[in-house]
């Protein structure tokens, strides 16, 4: 009796030390953060400064060990440095931080942050009065009791973590520091790397959109570029074996963006959706402000929408578009919330006169979604619904009959972007191919939900998407009179599939689509860019609207 009873003990005592390690392991591994906690640190709060900052450490196999520290004094940054790819080693960010009005003479500001080995006090050439004091994971915190280090002056006063070699930052007053965390036993995982800002938040002001003095308007539109969390790796590059067979996907997919913007010098960017590979982007964020910090420091406005695999990764649809809206140059907006999706909105072009703020073009752009809602009797892909089109239709009218579009006198023009194409593109006998390559079948949602007609009827010219990466051609209903030219911009990024060998002869090369529109005579024309091969040249160019109208290839 007694060797049952103890032999129960041991089984109930095993058993709990189960339930605790995996309550630990839900809890700080697999759990699904809300959105709002993920952002919850870069958002600042007016005021407040850093007074220090820690790394804590824990392990799924010791339940004594915890990454949370007091709640009351230290505020987490709510990403674990090991990415939760480490099965047993778990690191968070802690920071501490006060209201300047009721610092002490005794607390510290941190005026600096260094990673690394050694003290930095030795590479230093005016050490000054403050001493470098040492935090684990290799952090070296300069700080000051001076009560006049605020928000105003050098004061640290927000952390946040990014994820890679290639990280940059693109919000501004911040910067990303050289080094990444030390961590023990970091396996695979990608270089954490704080990063930090002086002094107070810079208020994001949105930009103004303008047609050039010549009467002329360029977007670049950039589809599907697969950013990762780090270097990325390529698939399906071409020329096989080109640069010795060596790809990092990220790396050569931003080299090959950045020369189109400096050659093509575009007024607007438009990033139509999957600019983020949700299953190698374990934080979205890194990947996003990689392609954002390119149209920022060129000053470029630029304008999203999402594609399919955009929220697969650490944050949800409406945290990326809040992150991407609060980043300088940025058009992006959620759109209403009655409406159904992510990214239901407009963008008015003004007219060249500055002296008035008439409206020459109008963008409207909408959330395609995901996945098919209903597999069953639709597989594949989801559709617009019925509220976006109901909102596009009174949107259109009300701006027709805006004092921005009466006050116009000239021919206005129209254009949509999506991600996900319209069940108009799949059907190559009922349309007429203008330029470049059909490749494969289109993968639009089984269900038509009519947002073609709408667009026709509100007099939009063009709608162009991107998701099938290998079709890059236009194409226009085989009707008595042309109403509307249907776009892909073609896939741009090393990160998603580029090409099926049975059907591409010689490999697919990634491009980039640019829409040039002319006041002068209302039209549109329309060309596209190579990453390899014929790099400077423009290829398949040709005019989809003279006059305000669609026109026949």
């Amino acid at each position: 009796m007694t060797r049952r009873i103890v032999r129960t003990s041991i089984q109930l005592g095993a058993l709990t030390c189960i339930v605790f390690l995996l309550l630990f392991i839900l809890d700080d591994r697999f759990r699904v953060l809300p959105d709002a906690i993920h952002n919850a640190l870069p958002a600042h709060t007016p005021g407040f400064v850093i007074t220090d900052i820690t790394l804590a450490t824990c392990s799924s196999l010791n339940l004594l060990s915890s990454c949370k520290l007091d709640a009351q004094k230290w505020h987490r940054v709510e990403k674990d440095l090991y990415l939760n790819k480490g099965w047993l080693n778990h690191a968070y960010i802690h920071i501490e931080r006060k209201k300047e009005s009721e610092l002490v003479e005794t607390d510290r500001v941190i005026l600096d942050v260094k990673v690394g080995r050694l003290d930095p006090v030795t590479s230093e050439k005016n050490q000054g009065a403050e001493r470098w004091e040492s935090r684990s994971g290799g952090i070296w915190l300069k700080r000051t009791s001076k009560r006049h280090a605020s928000d105003s002056v050098k004061a640290i006063t927000a952390v946040d973590v990014l994820f890679g070699a290639d990280a940059v930052e693109a919000r501004p007053g911040w910067e990303i520091l050289d080094q990444p965390i030390l961590l023990s036993n970091p396996g695979d995982n990608q270089e954490a790397r704080l990063t930090v800002r002086r002094g107070p938040h810079v208020p994001i002001e949105r930009p103004t959109v303008r047609v050039n003095k010549d009467g002329k308007f360029k977007i670049l539109q950039v589809a599907d570029l697969h950013l990762s969390t780090g270097l990325g790796v390529c698939r399906d590059a071409e020329p096989a074996g080109h640069n010795g067979g060596k790809c990092d996907a990220d790396v050569r997919t931003l080299e090959f963006l950045g020369s189109v913007l400096d050659s093509e010098n575009p007024d607007l960017v438009v990033l139509s959706g999957d600019q983020v590979n949700g299953e190698t982007a374990p934080d979205a964020q890194s990947a996003v402000f990689k392609f954002a910090e390119m149209f920022i420091k060129r000053s470029i406005p630029f304008a999203t929408i999402f594609g399919n695999h955009d929220d697969e990764g650490s944050l949800g649809r409406l945290a990326l578009m809040q992150l991407t809206q609060s980043l300088p140059w940025s058009l992006s907006l959620p759109g209403p919330s009655s409406v159904e999706g992510v990214g239901n909105y407009y963008v008015e072009v003004l007219s060249r006169s500055k002296s008035t703020s008439h409206s020459a073009l109008t963008l409207y752009f909408l959330d395609t979604h995901g996945y098919s809602p209903d597999e069953r009797q639709f597989r594949g892909y989801d559709w617009i619904k019925k509220s976006q089109i109901d909102w596009f239709k009174s949107t259109a009218q009300n701006l027709k009959n805006s004092p921005a579009h009466q006050g116009y006198h000239h021919i206005r023009m129209n254009m949509a972007f999506i991600h996900i194409p319209l069940p108009e593109y799949r059907t190559q006998e009922d349309i007429v191919q203008g330029s470049g390559t059909f490749a494969e079948p289109p993968t639009a949602p089984g269900f038509n939900s009519g947002f073609k007609q709408a667009l026709v009827e509100e007099n939009v010219l063009a709608v162009s998407c991107g998701h099938d990466h290998v079709n890059d051609y236009c194409a226009l209903s085989k009707d008595p009179k042309p109403d509307l030219w249907m776009c892909y911009a073609g896939g741009s990024g090393f990160g998603g599939y580029g090409g099926y060998s049975h059907v591409i002869k010689g490999g697919y090369h990634r491009r980039v689509r640019i829409f040039e529109f002319d006041m002068d005579d209302a039209s549109i024309k329309t060309w596209k860019r190579l990453e390899y091969g014929e790099r400077d040249k423009r290829i398949d160019e040709m005019i989809i609207a003279q006059g305000g109208s669609a026109v026949a290839p």
